[in-house]
């Protein structure tokens, strides 16, 4: 698998290779927290199914998630800003698959999360503007897994039936549409986590672990 994460973007693919270059992105300001189990879990599992990770922990990295007004100005500029920080992109380039990990809050990913994807998801990284009936032409046609793992305090059916799956919705649906046409999507949550046992949670962790060790 070393000599496969060496590989251009989609050569795997090509070669008929069962690993997968994946980047972790793991979003959570508490070092000893739930979310940082479930991270260490997904790394783990990846490894050792034989794919290449490379993560990134967005606070202990101390990303910068406000754009600034250069950043905005020049968002639909055919030229990046020179403020862009050049290694997370060079990162979501050369992976095959991305797998999050965060807690969700008030419906949606933390504000970190959601910055790294104003910042880095951006025209001329992610997608272009294009005339098509979504108004855009995906650029990360070498991504073709999106997976999200996350922690919520609302309970399922409310989640679900009331709130009708907001952050999920949003991010597997935007995601995705950068990305490979056959880019597959996957979402594991936990909730009830502010009330669930260890034994839940014990559970929960063995459950990422296997869907994760299943990814080909």
């Amino acid at each position: 698998s070393e000599g496969a994460a060496r590989l251009g973007p989609n050569t795997s693919e090509l070669l008929g290779l069962r690993q997968m270059r994946i980047l972790v992105v793991y979003c959570h300001p508490v070092p000893d927290s739930f979310g940082a189990s479930l991270r260490d879990t997904v790394v783990q599992a990846a490894r050792a199914a034989g794919h290449s990770v490379d993560l990134i922990d967005l606070y202990a990295e101390g990303f910068e998630p406000v754009m600034r007004e250069s950043e905005r100005r020049s968002y639909h500029s055919d030229d990046l800003p020179a403020s862009l920080p050049n290694r997370h992109v060079e990162r979501l380039r050369a992976c095959d698959g991305v797998i999050l990990v965060y807690p969700t809050w008030w419906m949606s990913p933390p504000a970190m999360l959601k910055g790294w994807f104003d910042r880095i998801w951006r025209p001329g990284v992610a997608f272009a503007n294009a005339e098509t009936l979504s108004g855009m032409k995906p650029l990360l046609t070498h991504i073709r897994l999106i997976f999200a793992v996350s922690t919520l305090g609302a309970p399922w059916w409310y989640w679900t039936f009331v709130l009708r799956n907001p952050g999920r919705n949003v991010l597997l649906r935007s995601l995705k549409s950068c990305c490979n046409a056959r880019c597959k999507t996957q979402w594991l949550s936990l909730h009830n986590m502010d009330s669930c046992s260890a034994a839940q949670r014990a559970r929960f962790l063995s459950k990422v672990a296997k869907q994760v060790s299943d990814i080909r």
